[in-house]
């Protein structure tokens, strides 16, 4: 039997760790995430009691493992319970038990790339507002867009410090001055902003066009090379082709997969790269430490890498255009500014996963989409063809592309069932600014992020109907007809207020380009046996949607 000593040990223990979820990790949870708090906390604490401990045998490792384990055990039981009360600011929104306990079960859902069907299948047992956290909650309801993505909205969440695993050089680095992506401070947000902004303006977006389009002609010709006797995988070549087109614009050239394959792994790496951080989002806590675990983010790591030797190659030889680095580097007009390495490896890397992955998966979802339905394909053509004889050259003037209304229409639908970033587009107050107010009666702390899935939004009947699960492009022709609902107000693919996606002129562009140039030069079908229900099955949620192969038949037409 334990004696009182033994008893009074434990008791203190299971007493401190309750004092500790209390005192700091209740109303202090970002202090409880520091790493010397939590040190402390969670190592020299628990050391207290274990010295109380007499415990029969006289083995000090029983008395630490008994006095570290009860301090542990009181501190979850401690969390869980007031994560389940009633007190809890979160309690009056419904969600289940094990989302309302533990981000660890979004953390599940996220590694079986199903999150986006799961969090479909949340609201629509819970409604419009569901606790998908302890502290986060996921919204799909128009109305209350605008105070969250909206001009006066909230910046990002802390979702993106979880996907800081880069290391120490890039996208690591707690540099938050020039870094767009991730910056959950409006200010500095702006002010990096004001660069990115410049270097999508009108007039550098007519400098990236000659990249495109040489880019283009290169996948049409490569694929007219490879014959017609078998189904090629038009996913991997337009992810190749946006890849190389992506090397051209950021860092002025060096990719070639088009023309010699993924003979180095890059964009393996790429794609392997993108599940780690896609839980590590869920948990952003633990991001910090993972850099210095030698096994653990190789594939992000190995990313940064070769993002390091493009930035040097480019910093050290220059560019014969005005590519994206020449204005995020601001070479004109301040060519005496020296932007700090690593905020520019952390645009390198944002460049080269937003703007490749998730124009390449849009294509990609197009392309499945039109051929999985052959009478939208025949009525693409036609536009296609109408528009640009073969007497006019190839289909490259961006003004046109942009006039043709069922070539946009197919892209607007392609984007609404299959929003590159279907669920993580998360919001929370700036740190530092208390409470943020959503509506009257919805008031979030600091402490809360709100996540707006767009996969679920673009399919709720309340703003796309009929049918919002049908790839339907005429919905986009029929706003004027009572019986068909076309909210654009519900249609983010892009997501929308100041944080929204600096880089949409490019990918509109990158799509328009593709389809018109693909459809007027070939005969496409999908391979025969190929299960069009396959496609669907395949699309991971990992922060962008990453898919599987797409077989198609194509035959030359000219």
């Amino acid at each position: 039997m334990f004696s009182l000593d033994v008893l009074g040990g434990i008791l203190a223990a299971a007493s401190l760790g309750y004092a500790a979820h209390y005192a700091v990790f209740k109303p202090y949870e970002s202090l409880a995430r520091n790493p010397g708090w939590l040190a402390t906390l969670l190592l020299l604490v628990p050391a207290l009691p274990a010295a109380m401990l007499r415990v029969p045998t006289g083995s000090t490792l029983l008395a630490l493992l008994v006095a570290y384990c009860t301090y542990y055990s009181s501190i979850l039981l401690a969390t869980a319970a007031y994560r389940l009360s009633s007190t809890h600011p979160l309690a009056i929104y419904p969600g289940p038990l094990l989302c309302r306990m533990t981000k660890l079960w979004m953390v599940y859902q996220a590694n079986t790339g199903k999150s986006h069907e799961f969090i479909r299948s949340l609201h629509a047992t819970y409604g419009p507002v569901v606790r998908i956290g302890p502290n986060e909650l996921s919204v799909v309801d128009v109305d209350l867009l605008p105070r969250i993505l909206g001009p006066e909205g909230m910046p990002k969440g802390p979702l993106w410090e979880g996907r800081r695993i880069s290391g120490k050089r890039g996208a690591g680095a707690k540099n938050n001055r020039g870094n767009l992506i991730g910056n959950r401070y409006k200010d500095r947000h702006a002010e990096a902003r004001k660069t990115w902004n410049r270097a999508f303006a009108p007039a550098a977006m007519k400098d990236y066009e000659p990249i495109l389009i040489r880019r283009v002609a290169q996948l049409v010709d490569e694929l007219k090379h490879k014959g017609t006797a078998a189904p090629v995988d038009l996913s991997l070549w337009l992810s190749y082709c946006i890849f190389d087109f992506m090397g051209d614009m950021v860092f002025g050239g060096g990719f070639e997969l088009m023309h010699e394959g993924d003979r180095d792994g890059i964009y393996r790496t790429m794609v392997a790269g993108l599940h780690l951080p896609a839980l590590t989002q869920q948990v952003p806590w633990v991001a910090p430490a993972l850099p210095y675990v030698p096994w653990i983010g190789k594939h992000m790591k190995a990313l940064g890498q070769f993002a390091f030797k493009c930035i040097t190659k480019r910093l050290q030889e220059g560019s014969v255009t005005n590519d994206l680095f020449y204005h995020l580097l601001d070479e004109v007009p301040n060519p005496e500014k020296q932007t700090p390495f690593p905020v520019i490896m952390t645009n390198a890397v944002t460049a080269m996963l937003a703007g490749s992955d998730t124009t390449a998966v849009a294509l990609c979802n197009a392309f499945y989409c039109v051929l999985a339905h052959p009478d939208v394909y025949q009525r693409l053509r036609g536009e296609i063809d109408a528009a640009f004889l073969p007497s006019a050259g190839e289909p490259v003037d961006a003004a046109k592309l942009a006039s043709l209304v069922y070539l946009n229409a197919v892209i607007n639908e392609t984007l609404r069932l299959y929003p590159s970033i279907p669920t993580s587009l998360q919001r929370a107050p700036q740190p530092g600014t208390g409470t943020h107010q959503i509506s009257p009666t919805f008031v979030i702390d600091e402490r809360t992020s709100i996540l707006i899935p767009p996969y679920v939004l673009h399919r709720d009947p309340r703003y796309f109907s009929p049918d919002p699960d049908r790839f339907w492009p005429e919905r986009w022709l029929h706003r004027d007809d009572p019986t068909v609902v076309t909210n654009a107000s519900a249609f983010i693919p892009f997501s929308s207020g100041a944080p929204n996606c600096v880089g949409r002129p490019v990918a509109l562009l990158s799509m328009r380009m593709v389809l018109a140039w693909m459809v007027r030069s070939f005969e496409m079908s999908l391979a025969e046996g190929y299960d069009v229900k396959q496609w669907e099955k395949d699309l991971k949620d990992y922060f962008a949607f990453q898919k599987g192969e797409l077989p198609v038949v194509l035959r030359p037409r000219f």
